[in-house]
């Protein structure tokens, strides 16, 4: 695969939604409902097609439990943990950001 390395990363990791669920996925294994409610503005829909395209990418892992109603995990895949340094980043880069945004004065140096 030729081409820019950042633009690898963001064609398996990018758009609204995907970091963010690798993100809660750093604490451990969750449950659907429970990942839908940590994200509260991301529809049923969309967590499922998100999802779905992170385990296709080998992220994370979905396991199936043969109970009725079905219950189903989500949890990082050895290869998704690879990404946690990056996701750490990013978090610790977006707090920063996140002070100097609300602080005028540190906002314009």
């Amino acid at each position: 695969m030729g081409g820019c390395p950042v633009e690898a990363t963001l064609s398996v990791v990018g758009g609204k939604w995907k970091a963010v669920i690798l993100w809660r996925l750093v604490g451990g294994t969750r449950r659907f409902n429970e990942l839908q409610r940590s994200i509260s503005q991301i529809t049923r829909k969309m967590l499922t097609e998100q999802l779905r395209e992170l385990e296709q990418d080998n992220l994370i892992i979905r396991t199936v439990y043969p109970e009725v109603p079905p219950k189903v995990e989500y949890s990082l895949s050895e290869y998704g943990r690879t990404f946690i340094p990056v996701l750490n980043a990013m978090a610790q880069w977006g707090l920063v950001h996140r002070e100097r945004v609300s602080d005028p004065v540190r906002s314009t140096t």
